[in-house]
């Protein structure tokens, strides 16, 4: 029989105060973006074409990212939680690595091996005529690559939690491998899958450095609200805030509303 946890109401003087001191931290960039906010100028930024233009290359670029980024990253997730193979700290690495390389790093990386003269792109160019870099299409490649290892990490980690009895029930009574993934074991990692989704969303729409360097800043075709922000904050810091809010406000408002949705599926029933 399971037993509602205790949750603590009170908790040591030390812990709270590093708790508010991070909570500060955090916070305070923030506050600070508010406090220079320049309220008057908001109405006509977004009125702004340009603006327009960013925020919806952002969005569709981050969506079509993240999505891209859920059908293979479930799948290899899955491989490097549940199969034993040579080399799978190999690929593991691999796979995240784009989360501690320098942001530049990764757009090099890509142009050598996406460019017109890279390793695939330029077979693609010839054979297909598709050409990656300074395309919206470039941008998509570059936000798959740095987001993708979010979601990878956030399912693996759960797919080795799943309770494999479920799993094992379903085999016996003559369910397929595709069947039993598809109807007992996604389902029941669903939190984690959202909230691995959630934060590679989070990761694409606030890419910046893999992007510029891949793709340029071609405002319409390429230029994200990441940098349309870097550009303004050259010439107009006025504009740079207000674009600053707005993807603030964006991010923040989409993470407090999923993460009330994946904390309640992720409780069990006699928590509810």
């Amino acid at each position: 029989m399971m037993t509602r946890r205790r949750r603590s109401s009170r908790s040591p003087a030390l812990v709270t105060v590093v708790t508010v001191t991070a909570v500060a931290f955090f916070s305070l960039p923030f506050i600070g973006i508010l406090w220079r906010m320049p309220w008057r100028a908001l109405a006509d930024v977004i009125d702004d074409e340009t603006t327009r233009q960013a925020l919806w290359l952002s969005l569709q670029t981050s969506l079509i990212a993240t999505v891209i980024a859920t059908v293979f990253g479930v799948p290899l997730a899955w491989t490097l939680a549940r199969i034993d193979f040579p080399g799978r700290n190999v690929v593991r690495a691999l796979a995240t690595m784009s989360m501690v390389l320098p942001p530049v790093v990764g757009g090099v990386a890509l142009f050598a091996s996406f460019g017109r003269r890279g390793i695939v792109g330029q077979y693609l160019d010839q054979w297909f005529g598709i050409r990656l870099p300074f395309s919206t299409a470039g941008v998509v490649v570059a936000q798959v690559f740095v987001a993708m290892p979010f979601l990878v990490l956030a399912v693996e980690s759960a797919f080795r939690q799943v309770d494999s009895r479920y799993e094992e029930a379903a085999s016996t009574l003559g369910a397929r491998p595709l069947y039993v993934l598809r109807r007992v074991t996604l389902p029941s990692i669903r939190p984690a899958l959202v909230a691995g989704a959630v934060l590679a969303w989070a990761r694409a729409i606030g890419e910046f450095g893999a992007t510029i360097t891949f793709a340029g800043n071609l405002p319409g075709r390429t230029q994200t609200m990441s940098l349309a922000t870097y550009m303004a904050l050259e010439s107009d810091p006025d504009r740079a805030m207000v674009l600053s809010f707005l993807l603030i406000a964006l991010s923040f408002g989409v993470l407090i509303g999923m993460r009330d949705r994946w904390l309640v599926s992720a409780l069990p029933e006699v928590e509810r």
